[in-house]
């Protein structure tokens, strides 16, 4: 379960379960949660689609196949039964269940992946090839 402390009830709800799991002397482990900024989701968007343009492939194809499944495979695919099936399938996990750090080594690498196959992306810095992007993404929407 995900807390955030910053907000009352939530506060809280989180001192009452660790008063409960004191209690029960159980083992826990503490992890704190970074979650990825706004830029950083905006940026990875606007380096997918510049992908997806350059490669004249779709940005949903970009996404799961390049970015997930292939350059950050240890970050985004877990394994599931599924029980219909009656076997273990592989399901991506969304980006919004990375943490900050994560979003950052995931764009390295996808940024790095990129230029090793001859495609430059621009730094999150580069203000008017970034715009320039978004400018293209929004007349190619169709074909995204």
């Amino acid at each position: 379960m995900t807390y955030d402390l910053a907000i009352g009830f939530q506060r809280t709800a989180f001192l009452a379960k660790t008063e409960d799991l004191l209690t029960r002397c159980a083992k826990v482990e503490l992890t704190e949660k970074t979650a990825r900024t706004r830029a950083q989701n905006s940026y990875l968007h606007l380096i997918l689609g510049a992908f997806a343009m350059e490669t004249g492939n779709t940005l949903d194809y970009v996404k799961t196949e390049y970015y997930k499944a292939h350059i950050n495979r240890d970050l985004f695919v877990t394994e599931r039964t599924d029980t219909l099936l009656g076997k273990k399938v592989e399901v991506l996990k969304s980006s919004r269940d990375l943490t900050k750090e994560q979003m950052a080594l995931s764009i390295d690498r996808f940024k790095r992946w990129a230029n090793e196959n001859g495609i430059y992306l621009p730094e999150p810095g580069d203000t008017a090839l970034l715009l320039d992007i978004e400018m293209q993404m929004g007349r190619m929407k169709n074909y995204l």
